[in-house]
């Protein structure tokens, strides 16, 4: 199930858009103001943001032009503002696609499949092997190696370790691990995405107590160390 980052000030658009969207088997997470979107990108990392421009706080090119840097998914524009100038300024700034409203709905929902589809092959292509060190994950065939020997793993386990490995120096979050791994909201509280990462770590080889490969960030999550392997 794909995530979807919808930051969208009117109410009444945004449930219409979440209904429609999580009947097609998406979750779909509404930001409302747009000086949040950025942390909400950041904490989340949704499979695609769609961005109204006219937001409060921050208008949706500026958070375009705030985020792409860090974030790799696909951006949509969906706006009611169809000038030229503004379909322009928000593909220069990173935006992948723009909707102007009214949008079919069917309409929005090909668009958004079209995105996604393009950044999943392109994502497969580059990354059908990942290597590190001793370590190699060979993602089509769900198999890891370390100093050349076959570690066996769960599923859930294999598929934090590819989501770490893709994304080497980078903290994610208890929440963005729990919605990759299983599908579906953090609530706060749930601490398997701890044990998970405690039994991957000592099956890797790993320190328990003082971990170089697959650090503790305290506060902010965990951190995938590609020079430690």
């Amino acid at each position: 199930m794909s995530l979807v980052l919808l930051a969208e000030d009117d109410r009444r658009l945004a449930e219409l858009v979440k209904d429609y969207l999580e009947s097609h088997d998406f979750q779909v997470v509404v930001e409302e103001v747009g000086h949040t979107v950025p942390r909400a990108v950041q904490s989340l990392d949704p499979d695609i943001v769609i961005l109204d421009v006219m937001l409060p706080g921050k208008d949706g090119l500026t958070i375009c032009k705030e985020i792409r840097p860090r974030y790799e998914g696909p951006i949509l524009i969906l706006t009611a503002r169809d000038s030229d100038v503004d379909q322009v300024s928000g593909l220069e700034y990173g935006a992948d696609d723009y909707v102007i409203k009214p949008a079919e709905p069917r309409v929005l929902l090909a668009r958004i499949r079209a995105l996604l589809r393009r950044y999943q092959h392109s994502e497969e292509k580059e990354q059908s092997e990942l290597h590190y060190g001793s370590l190699s994950v060979f993602v089509s065939s769900r198999e890891v190696k370390l100093n050349g020997e076959i570690i066996a793993l769960s599923s859930h386990e294999f598929d934090m370790l590819v989501t770490f490995a893709k994304q080497p120096g980078k903290v994610l979050s208890r929440e963005y691990l729990f919605n990759v791994i299983y599908g579906r909201p953090y609530d706060g509280m749930d601490r398997t995405i701890d044990v998970r990462i405690s039994q991957l770590r000592k099956k890797l080889g790993d320190h328990s107590d003082d971990p170089t490969r697959i650090k503790t960030v305290w506060g902010r999550g965990y951190l995938f160390v590609a020079e430690a392997w």
